[in-house]
């Protein structure tokens, strides 16, 4: 498992993320909520090793996560970042194949491609692998880096019982409703084979259905943390957000809302 302990990241005397305690499990899904500058993206890059606590802990299967070295770092988590900027024509294979070039990959150029294929096939771009990244819209180019991270998770030779996860900042922002309920779904097909999955979502409603924990965040501390039901309450919800929210209540003008329908797979 991947955990946080006290953890806390600060620049300047500024706290980006305060006493945060957060364990992630293999099997689960945890959906990482609250408003722009509460600290979940600062949280996420402290659970991919990008950053290193300036107090407390981050540590997988018990060991300092800064002591692992990036071959085995690697190997162990995959991530899909905010924002991903390349401006190099690379083809949308290649793209997909710059997360097994690192040691610890040992794996066949066929094998890789293959593996590179399928993760373009689940997120929806099968025949896309000799199209230029360069030339896809924002949601297509967010996409294959969701399919380099599962090509990533999907060809890493590791022991029997180390964790993997995956780690996803914004997995959704730009996908239409389609391919948000694909994303996320596999997501959660990626727990079932014994990831741990952290998801930062903006959409409350996504959250509430696909993820098992949500976590809140407000001015850089968690404030709350269990099931939707137990996280998503109408006072704590709205001061954190500062406006005035209430779930599962039709709104008042009779506009109609769309929630997605949960996938027909076992979750």
């Amino acid at each position: 498992m991947l955990e946080a302990r006290n953890a806390s990241y600060e620049i300047k005397g500024k706290h980006l993320v305060r006493d945060a305690s957060l364990v992630l499990e293999p099997g689960k899904v945890v959906g990482l909520i609250g408003p722009n500058g509460a600290g979940k993206s600062t949280l996420l890059r402290l659970f991919t090793g990008e950053l290193k606590p300036t107090s407390g802990e981050m540590l997988i299967d018990g060991r300092q996560m800064s002591a692992l070295p990036p071959g085995e770092l690697s190997r162990r988590r995959a991530v899909v970042a905010q924002s991903t900027p390349l401006s190099f024509p690379f083809t949308v294979l290649e793209v997909v194949l710059l997360g097994v070039t690192v040691p610890g990959f040992e794996i066949s150029r066929p094998g890789a491609q293959a593996a590179a294929l399928d993760a373009l096939r689940i997120v929806g771009l099968a025949r896309f692998e000799h199209r230029l990244y360069t030339e896809l819209s924002g949601g297509e180019r967010q996409r294959v880096h969701i399919a380099r991270a599962l090509c990533q998770l999907a060809t890493a030779k590791r022991p029997y019982g180390e964790t993997a996860a995956l780690l996803l900042d914004e997995p959704t922002s730009s996908l239409d409703l389609a391919h948000q309920g694909m994303v996320l779904g596999e997501a959660r097909r990626q727990a079932r084979m014994g990831r741990a999955v952290l998801a930062i979502l903006h959409d409350l409603n996504l959250a509430a259905l696909y993820a098992d924990i949500v976590v809140l965040l407000s001015r850089s501390r968690i404030v709350a943390m269990g099931t939707a039901a137990e996280v998503m309450r109408d006072d704590l919800l709205s001061e954190v957000y500062g406006c005035e929210l209430r779930t599962n209540v039709t709104p008042a003008n009779g506009a109609p809302f769309v929630l997605p329908s949960l996938p027909s797979m076992h979750v």
